[in-house]
């Protein structure tokens, strides 16, 4: 009897079995694909939002100047950007240097002959001057040349540009550590998904002690590309490789306490937090002072910024606010901890023998009684 007449005298049509078995592995799949599709949204929502219209907002910028000349060039900057910037006044060259260095302000126009101080020295008469610090941000210090060049052409002179803050050599744009967060973050939430799913197995504390090892690969191989591979510091490596450790552990101690409550979807949620959120907040491409204001906030206690900003005060600006960075990634080292911990706690109780309630082991209790008595125990 041929298989057709055998599904035909079953009541079924020939080849529906292979059907419903299609359209089960269809549903499947098609129920796998939404992970990916999020993934597309998500990321153009976080990038697009975050990358594609920059503009200043209350960006900080100062004249040098203690004269009437000074007051009002900065009033009359203020007023026209209309909040686009936060215009100030410094008495001399030297304090606009010192405050580039500690990143309070991100330009300094000097006109012809305000200079004054001992950095300032022999400009009198030579035009005007613009100082930045392109190793804090080359795009915002791109921004502040927008602003300050027509300035200087109103005065009828060609605006000199000094970099007091230069990247590296090896790093001309000053976003070679942007990319090497990418690295880290990459090889820190992919590792989630291996820890998560082949170690599914193993009890927490032995994934929670391989997220801490891989953590320790993964920032080993990024002070790798940092120092000798592409040369994107020249001192502080080993505070770098430090943050770097810091910030892997932190994603890989939460990725791996979110797969026991999120499953499959540990791979979207990761992505979430540590590229979408991440990437576009860190300060790596855009500063804050050029993002919107929920980029900008995020800023603020993000990983990711606190890996970059830190790294560029260690590398390049004295260490200036280096401490409250390190506490960024200190703390979100401490919440995952505290998210492996809780995922640890959720596992000890499913895995647990259920309770026996008072009148069943009443009734055990009675069994093995009668039993004993049966035996003669």
């Amino acid at each position: 009897m041929s298989s057709a007449s055998a599904a035909h005298r079953a009541g079924r049509a020939p080849g529906a079995g292979h059907r419903t078995g299609h359209g089960a592995a269809l549903r499947h799949v098609l129920a796998h694909l939404l992970t990916p599709l999020l993934m597309c949204v998500g990321m153009g929502f976080a990038y697009l939002g975050a990358f594609a219209t920059p503009a200043p907002h209350a960006l900080p910028v100062a004249v040098v100047g203690s004269g009437p000349d000074a007051q009002v060039l900065a009033q009359a900057l203020g007023d026209k950007a209309d909040g686009d910037l936060a215009v100030r006044t410094v008495d001399g060259r030297d304090e606009a240097v010192r405050q580039l260095k500690e990143r309070k302000i991100f330009g300094a126009y000097v006109p012809d002959g305000h200079g004054g101080g001992r950095t300032g020295a022999g400009r009198a008469g030579r035009g005007p001057e613009l100082l930045i610090a392109s190793a804090g941000s080359d795009t915002t210090a791109a921004a502040v040349q927008k602003v300050f060049t027509p300035v200087a052409a109103h005065a009828g002179a060609p605006l000199a540009v000094t970099d007091v803050v230069p990247p590296s050599g090896d790093d001309p744009t000053g976003q070679g550590l942007f990319f090497l967060l990418v690295a880290l973050s990459i090889g820190s939430y992919a590792s989630v998904a291996v820890i998560g799913g082949a170690g599914a197995a193993l009890p927490m504390r032995l994934r929670a002690l391989l997220a801490v090892a891989v953590s320790l690969v993964v920032s080993l191989i990024g002070a790798l590309f940092a120092g000798p591979g592409f040369h994107l510091v020249d001192h502080g490596l080993t505070g770098v490789w430090g943050m770097a450790w810091l910030y892997s552990a932190g994603i890989l101690l939460i990725g791996t306490g979110l797969h026991t409550f999120l499953k499959r979807w540990t791979t979207l949620g990761v992505m979430v937090l540590f590229v979408m959120l991440n990437f576009t907040s860190s300060g790596g491409v855009f500063r804050p002072e050029l993002q919107n204001g929920f980029f900008a906030a995020l800023h603020s206690f993000w990983n990711g910024a606190g890996f970059v900003e830190g790294a560029r005060s260690l590398v390049y600006f004295d260490s200036n606010g280096l401490g409250g960075h390190v506490w960024t990634l200190v703390l979100w080292l401490a919440v995952g901890v505290a998210v492996a911990g809780v995922a640890w706690a959720a596992e000890a109780r499913r895995t647990a023998p259920a309770p026996v309630p008072a009148d069943e082991a009443a009734r055990r209790q009675a069994e093995d009684e009668e039993l004993e008595e049966a035996l003669g125990v």
